[in-house]
């Protein structure tokens, strides 16, 4: 009788302790989307990397490539922003694209970074003549599909 509680013991907390490893693992893991095609900029690329941190907010981590100066479009603007829709919000600025050397680096790279209490359904990405500006205008530079 003494070996049958030490046994179930052992198995109880190996249980326990796959069901915490799994759990914590399914909570860091990280999504990664990528940009649709541009018609606006066609040479553009970018993913966004979506994962919970420890507080269980949502960490948005965005990379472009390729994305024109704004100067250069037409019409020409000041910056890029990044907007957020999620189930609760239509959508929301979460950053300004900016890279070390100004708003895009020579190579044209850049990113931003950000967390939200709520989960990201789409990311687009708009040029403004304002990084502060609330409401996105209608011409989206990059795109992904909801997820």
């Amino acid at each position: 009788m003494k070996l049958l509680i030490p046994k179930m013991l052992v198995k109880i907390m190996s249980f326990a302790i796959l069901t915490l490893t799994l759990s914590c693992s399914f909570l860091s893991c990280t999504k990664k989307v990528a940009f649709m095609n541009s018609a606006v900029v066609p040479a553009a690329r970018g993913t966004i990397q979506v994962k919970r941190d420890k507080n269980m907010n949502y960490v948005i981590h965005v990379d472009v490539s390729e994305l024109a100066e704004v100067s250069r479009l037409t019409p020409p603007k000041q910056c890029y922003v990044v907007w957020m829709e999620s189930e609760q919000n239509a959508a929301r600025n979460i950053g300004k694209i900016s890279s070390s050397m100004g708003t895009l680096s020579k190579q044209l790279k850049a990113s931003v970074e950000t967390a939200s209490a709520t989960k990201p359904t789409r990311i687009f990405i708009t040029a403004e003549d304002d990084p502060s500006v609330q409401y996105p205008n209608s011409q989206i530079i990059l795109s992904t599909d909801t997820f």
